[in-house]
């Protein structure tokens, strides 16, 4: 589902791009219609995280709450959950952050805060390698993850909303590439935000239908990429070699983080579920090969009629 998303963010207007594999490309596009986040659903995400950071303040008056992810990136369905980073500034070296124990002292204390709060429920602490305070809005299903100093996500969200926005066909350029004034990762965090307004509109001589591009997406997975000896790169618009980094040896699937540089992908570390990943890239290439079907890999009806049904 957030694939379709992506795919068809920036190009779900345009008629011109149906010629092939029309029905799955249709499909697509009704999909992210059905699917794509509502101005109302981001107000209410809007309104919680400034009320939130009110509250927060009373421990951390430093303290910064921002909306990252799919809710601000342009690619949010309207039952994305919505990620918060909390940005703590300060001379102290508690605020510094440069342990994992940091953060989790700071999600302690906000659990607490949280169980006295009358509007969110469900609170959980989650000790991953970047811990999580997640919790629900009160009476509702809107569910957040709380991040402390995780700052390069603000990035990301803002790369990928510029990506979302850059143009008018369905191929992406090198935005860290061609703009790298746009996207410096020492840029101060409330700049973050206008970095990307000073790219111009992006004009792409792609051909290909939405659906044909989908297509080349599962086939360049399944049959020609080297999982084994290369490093998928955002930031350079290609996968290049592996190199004898530790960052990239030994591991089943390496994705460059666009701003830090490490693997991304580091959490599949099991040969069995790297083994599935790669089973499914497979399979989902064959089905929609044969059927040009969107149903054949995920059930968009169901899907369709379950967003729908939405207030």
């Amino acid at each position: 589902e957030r694939l379709s998303m992506f795919t068809c963010r920036s190009v779900w207007f345009s008629q011109r791009h149906m010629f092939m594999c029309p029905q799955l490309s249709c499909q697509m596009v009704e999909l992210f219609e059905a699917c794509q986040q509502q101005p109302s659903d981001l107000e209410r995400k809007e309104v919680c995280r400034a009320r939130l950071q009110q509250d927060i303040q009373q421990i951390f008056p430093s303290a910064r709450l921002y909306l990252t992810g799919s809710s601000m990136n342009e690619l949010g369905s309207r039952c994305s959950d919505a990620d918060i980073c909390l940005v703590i500034k300060g001379n102290c070296s508690f605020f510094l952050f440069q342990k994992k124990t940091d953060a989790l002292r700071v999600l302690g204390r906000l659990l607490k805060l949280f169980k006295t709060l009358s509007y969110v429920e469900r609170n959980q602490l989650i000790r991953a390698k970047v811990p999580i305070l997640r919790f629900r809005e009160k009476g509702s299903d809107l569910e957040f993850d709380l991040n402390v100093n995780n700052t390069v996500g603000i990035r990301n969200t803002f790369l990928l909303r510029s990506y979302a926005y850059a143009l008018s066909e369905p191929v992406l350029p090198s935005l860290q590439r061609d703009y790298p004034e746009s996207f410096n990762p020492l840029m101060n965090l409330d700049m973050v935000p206008e970095g990307p307004k000073h790219i111009p509109p992006y004009i792409s001589r792609n051909q290909s239908s939405l659906g044909e591009l989908l297509l080349g997406f599962l086939k360049y997975y399944a049959t020609d990429f080297s999982w084994d000896k290369q490093v998928i790169s955002v930031r350079e618009a290609r996968a290049f070699p592996k190199n004898n980094s530790k960052e990239w040896n030994n591991k089943f699937i390496c994705v460059e983080e666009p701003f830090e540089r490490n693997n991304v992908a580091r959490a599949v570390h099991e040969k069995l579920k790297f083994d599935a990943i790669k089973a499914k890239f497979a399979e989902s290439c064959r089905l929609l090969h044969e059927r040009k079907e969107l149903n054949s890999i995920l059930p968009f009806r169901a899907i369709i009629i379950k967003e729908s049904s939405r207030g």
